[in-house]
């Protein structure tokens, strides 16, 4: 059976980055331009200055994964693209690269989902079985859901307001860490003790997740402890406030996988990466016989390898995409 190899283009937030992916699940070349340091000046992501800078880096990393593959766009079958969701902006440099490269090469143009992306950037560490549940936490994104078979996605539940990647962001900035904040609290985290009284938030029989409850408790007790000439011991406020975050997103998770009979977990998204998170699920996993995958480092934060992933798979199903395709910020999956 031959290869069907997937040149896949991501940009929706502030990674230009693109990826040959062979078969959904081996990485052939992969190359990644990072904004991090810019918009660290500004204490987060800049909208207009991301989708220039994606400008400014998409002909170079396009280039460079050909390269380091030594390939040609003649020995790709299809053209893989997020298109959503994300920052409009930057997700239309990234679109209007793909759909150029398919029609002038004359190649199927696949549009593939943020979180598919996530999702099936574990495929390139192991084959998934279903049916699964899958976390998929990120600085846009808590979602859980349920899946029976490739590219069938039941949401279960969500955030309602922030995601857990952008309130810890917002609870870095409060306790005086630079950004990105997310790595730095984890960190702290594993240095204090849980000494502040933070609610454990959305604690309910729904799977969804809210934080802003939390960030705000975070906010609030650290003014009124200003307020009487406290200082906030920023490691043990990181602890406090991690073991909130772990705590819910565990006992949802543990219970969605109780309640489908399910023993196969994987975690997806930037805040897979989370040290604390990681621990407790692999703790929990163990406990409850669950064949938990997290992948590595590499692939829990944007990355186009786990659109060249979910592309493959979208392109055996025969989704495709014409010419008109655009860019949403906001787009449920399925």
């Amino acid at each position: 059976m031959k290869s069907v190899y997937i040149l896949a283009i991501e940009s929706s937030c502030d990674e230009t980055s693109v990826s040959i992916i062979k078969d959904g699940k081996e990485e052939i070349a992969t190359a990644t331009l990072s904004q991090m340091d810019t918009h660290a000046n500004y204490g987060g992501v800049v909208p207009e200055i991301a989708s220039r800078m994606h400008i400014e880096n998409i002909t170079m990393v396009l280039e460079e994964t050909l390269n380091k593959a030594n390939f040609s766009i003649d020995d790709i079958d299809a053209i893989a693209v997020t298109y959503g969701p994300g920052l409009v902006g930057s997700l239309l440099v990234g679109l209007m690269a793909a759909k150029t490269l398919a029609f002038i090469y004359d190649k199927p143009l696949i549009p593939v989902h943020h979180i598919a992306g996530h999702i099936y950037a574990n495929n390139l560490v192991k084959p998934l079985e279903f049916p699964l549940i899958a976390l998929v936490v990120s600085g846009g994104h808590t979602d859980l859901l349920y899946m029976e078979d490739d590219y069938n996605f039941k949401r279960l539940g969500g955030t309602l307001d922030d995601a857990v990647g952008e309130a810890y962001d917002k609870v870095a900035r409060v306790i005086n860490l630079p950004y990105p904040g997310g790595p730095l609290v984890d960190k702290l985290a594993h240095e204090g003790i849980d000494t502040y009284p933070l609610p454990l938030p959305l604690d309910d029989d729904s799977y969804n997740f809210s934080f802003s409850g939390l960030k705000s408790a975070v906010i609030n007790l650290t003014h009124n402890e200003g307020q009487r000439g406290h200082q906030i011991i920023p490691e043990n406020m990181a602890t406090s406030f991690q073991n909130r975050v772990v705590e819910i997103l565990t006992k949802k998770t543990m219970r969605a996988l109780k309640e489908y009979q399910v023993n196969r977990l994987i975690v997806a998204g930037g805040v897979a990466a989370n040290k604390g998170l990681r621990q407790r699920l692999t703790e929990l996993c163990a406990e409850n016989n669950v064949d938990l995958i997290i992948p590595p480092i590499e692939y829990c934060t944007d990355n186009a390898a786990m659109i060249g992933a979910a592309g493959y798979y979208a392109y055996k199903l025969g989704r495709r995409a014409d010419l008109t395709l655009n860019a949403k910020a906001s787009d449920q999956l399925n």
